[in-house]
């Protein structure tokens, strides 16, 4: 049987106006949440940021904590073992602290009265590592047995890893929190579009019935919330970017905060917004739409 209806003669315009009063709703929730997302992922980059650079500076740095042996005073035991290490591959510098220096780094965990003169404190010395190689915690140690030198070793390898674990965390929250910002718009978009099928119910039953297959419908619709879903993107992602720029600008080099670093390079993030919403927005109202015209099969 011949169809009634020329789909290949038909136009959009009398099926989906130019505008209508939902669209400037739905453009707006749907940049709210590119935005949010384009925010989430700006912390995310920055706290990623900052954990690398917290473990850089860690792995590039050691602490060994000395104590004198019977016959040798404090300074002389961290100024023999900043001389043995000075000597160790990997290691760039090695420097003694001072009994003053070592108590200004005790005073805020023990307090200053508790700092009297006959208080035992260790001396330390710091070394500055290469970050492109440095030596081991058991290289450093036996470097020092072999000197004679009583000494403990902290290569920071605890706070690195507690570091990277929280940046894996970071980096999770920040997927998930992108995926539900995403779900939510896919979800406005196909109500969105339920409630714009639904209103010219009439006319879609004209078209379906007169031979106009499912696939040209949803096409319909598909490039309308498409065309929304890229401007929304970009609206939203263009006002994230602005805020990270404002940041980054008035931040100086700390970005969102000295914690948080921010790279002027972060906010190209927001680049890809337009794409993913109207690829979001597109499916989910060809999908949505699909499935209202088949219900009516």
């Amino acid at each position: 049987m011949t169809a009634l209806f020329d789909v290949s003669r038909w136009r959009p315009g009398p099926l989906l106006p130019p505008r209508d009063a939902r669209d400037g709703a739905l453009v707006f929730v749907v940049a709210v949440l590119c935005f949010l997302a384009v925010l989430t992922a700006l912390a995310a980059l920055a706290a990623n940021r900052a954990a690398h650079g917290w473990t850089s500076q860690l792995t590039g740095s050691a602490t060994v904590v000395v104590r004198a042996r019977a016959g040798e005073t404090p300074d002389s035991a961290a100024a023999r073992a900043a001389e043995t290490l000075a000597g160790v591959r990997g290691v760039v510098e090695a420097q003694a602290l001072t009994r003053e220096k070592a108590e200004a780094l005790l005073e805020p965990w023990i307090g200053k009265d508790a700092l009297v003169e006959d208080l035992p404190t260790p001396r330390l010395v710091t070394l500055d590592l290469d970050p492109k190689a440095p030596p081991t915690a058991q290289t450093l140690d036996k470097a020092l047995r072999s000197a004679g030198v009583d000494a403990t070793i902290d290569d920071h390898s605890r706070w690195i890893a507690d570091i990277e674990r929280a940046a894996d965390m970071a980096r999770l929250a920040a997927l998930g929190v992108f995926t539900l910002i995403a779900a939510a718009a896919a979800a406005v978009i196909a109500f969105a579009t339920r409630a714009g099928l639904a209103a010219r119910r009439d006319v879609i039953e004209v078209l379906h019935f007169s031979g106009a297959e499912r696939g040209f419908i949803a096409g319909l619709f598909q490039g309308r919330f498409a065309a929304m879903g890229a401007l929304a993107g970009l609206l939203g992602g263009a006002g994230a970017a602005g805020v990270g720029a404002l940041l980054r600008y008035f931040g100086g080099g700390a970005g969102l905060a000295p914690v948080l670093p921010l790279a002027w390079m972060d906010l190209l993030a927001a680049a890809p917004a337009p794409v993913v919403a109207a690829l979001i927005a597109g499916v989910s109202a060809r999908l949505a739409a699909s499935r209202i015209v088949g219900e009516m099969a």
